[in-house]
């Protein structure tokens, strides 16, 4: 009885009234004032006492109030008693009795405990872009289990950009305790250590690896690297014959190494759909020569659509805009034969962006459907960026401004001869095509400038984007992964976002 008064603060329990009816009053005094000899019961007595922080939680004596073991108390009543026990406890509390352990395994009482540790960390439960330089990242914030989770999604080795994501862990919280959860960093190969979250605010937050040598390898920094090229690349830098790829490369590795984890996240959110859409909106892997597969978000904004950088490279850095599609202006393709030649894509396309850069000097400017001012196409005179090693795409003849977007048959594709591709494995058809603007600059993100270039969507998972200035083409396919809290709360709110991530950049 003492034990049950001091884990739940009741009186007697109805078990214990149940004992008193059943017994005689000579059996009542007896079983006062003699010692129980139920081991099972002392053992469990004697845990539950330990847990509560207390002594034997026994007295003798005709004066003790008749006691009744926590065997005896309904189910519901226990659940209560361990949900409010320390998490670190309730292992070894499972393995008192069998009754013990099934309870454990209550849902009610994980519930709530995650309840408990996610009111706190609530906020960072969502997608977010890493301030990574000019790389970015982007982060999937789960709970996963007794955990919540960062995950660190990382596109498929160059040049496979059908292929899955891969992911790794970054961080992940334990939702066993109550009061100060445990954080640990994931970082490094040497299993799981000491780390540190602090949320800033509502969108955003920092981790702290506060066990860096975690991170070292027993073979230094070249081991490291080594590790880090097959995971990043799955190839050595042996088989990296480009020199200047041989360059981004160790530069990427230098940069990003520097961190150890210690980074901050901001928050992004997935575009808003609308039914008129010209494909569903989200996330797309996409191929950008020697800097590999990069992430990019496709968006729609009225009579155009963005690619937004998730994660970027020296020439373009994550934030960025990195291709525009004018919705007004089809092009449609010629037939295969004079697709081939690039000289008669590259006549068509700029004569569409004259026509475009006329109309809008008309309206008073090249605005968007916003009404914000927007980069016309150029001619542009800097040095090509990455975006090299690109996929099928190809200009015909502008149907007309403000034609309607519709979905077409499917139509022959070629790349055009002298467009540079990472590899062969492209659609062979599309639905249609768009004039458009791509963004190149020199290294360090220098003389940035858009340039005319042909959007092309095979189907509703693939598109792709010819850039005339740098004969190349880039593949985009979509990212198939389901991510939670990851909607916008307006449009107003997405919007706010892609320029703030954009701003970080500029």
């Amino acid at each position: 009885m003492a034990v049950c008064a001091r884990l739940c603060g009741v009186g007697p329990s109805r078990g214990c009234r149940r004992r008193q009816q059943r017994r005689g009053p000579a059996e009542t005094a007896a079983a006062d004032s003699e010692p129980d000899t139920d081991p099972e019961e002392e053992r469990i007595e004697a845990g539950a006492a330990a847990l509560s922080g207390a002594g034997g939680g026994r007295s003798a004596g005709p004066s003790s109030p008749p006691r009744c073991s926590l065997l005896e108390l309904p189910p519901e009543l226990l659940v209560e008693i361990f949900g409010s026990l320390p998490g670190t406890d309730l292992p070894s509390l499972a393995q008192v009795c069998t009754k013990f352990r099934r309870i454990l395994h209550t849902d009610t009482i994980w519930r709530r405990r995650c309840r408990e540790v996610l009111h706190r960390y609530r906020h960072i439960l969502g997608l977010w872009q890493p301030d990574i330089g000019p790389y970015g990242g982007l982060l999937n914030v789960v709970v996963d289990g007794f955990f919540i989770i960062g995950w660190m999604y990382l596109p498929p080795h160059d040049p496979h950009v059908d292929d899955p994501m891969r992911f790794k862990p970054l961080f992940r919280i334990h939702l066993m305790e109550r009061k100060s959860a445990t954080v640990e960093c994931m970082y490094g190969h040497r299993g799981p250590h000491n780390g540190h979250i602090q949320i800033m605010k509502k969108d955003e937050f920092s981790t702290k690896c506060n066990q860096t040598d975690h991170h070292r390898m027993s073979g230094g920094r070249q081991e490291e690297f080594r590790t880090w090229l097959r995971e990043e690349w799955g190839r050595t830098l042996e088989d990296i014959f480009h020199e200047h790829m041989q360059e981004l490369i160790l530069m990427k590795f230098i940069y990003t190494s520097q961190y150890d984890n210690c980074l901050t996240y901001r928050r992004i959110y997935l575009p808003p759909s609308h039914p008129d859409d010209l494909i569903r909106p989200g996330l797309f892997k996409g191929t950008y020569g020697s800097h590999g597969l990069e992430i990019v978000m496709l968006s729609f904004h009225g009579k155009h659509a963005r690619g937004t950088k998730i994660t970027g490279d020296p020439n373009i850095p994550a934030g960025q805009q990195t291709v525009e599609i004018d919705l007004r202006y089809r092009i449609q393709l010629p037939d295969v034969e004079s697709l081939r030649d690039f000289s008669e894509l590259s006549r068509i396309v700029l004569e569409v962006g004259e026509q475009v850069r006329q109309e809008q000097q008309q309206e008073g400017g090249p605005e968007d459907s916003e009404g914000e001012p927007r980069p016309g196409p150029v001619q542009p005179h800097a040095e090509p960026p990455a975006e090299q090693g690109r996929e099928p795409g190809d200009g015909g003849a502008l149907a007309a401004a403000e034609q309607p977007v519709q979905s077409g048959q499917g139509q022959p594709f070629v790349l055009p001869v002298g467009v540079s591709s990472r590899n062969e494995d492209y659609p062979r058809t599309c639905r249609m095509c768009f004039y458009g603007t791509g963004l190149i600059a020199g290294h360090g993100f220098t003389s940035p400038e858009r340039t005319p270039g042909v959007f092309v969507l095979f189907d509703e998972d693939r598109f792709g984007f010819i850039w005339l200035e740098l004969k190349s083409f880039s593949l985009y396919s979509r990212i198939q992964a389901t991510f939670r809290n990851a909607d916008s709360p307006s449009p107003q709110a997405f919007e706010e976002m892609l320029k703030n991530i954009q701003s970080l950049t500029s």
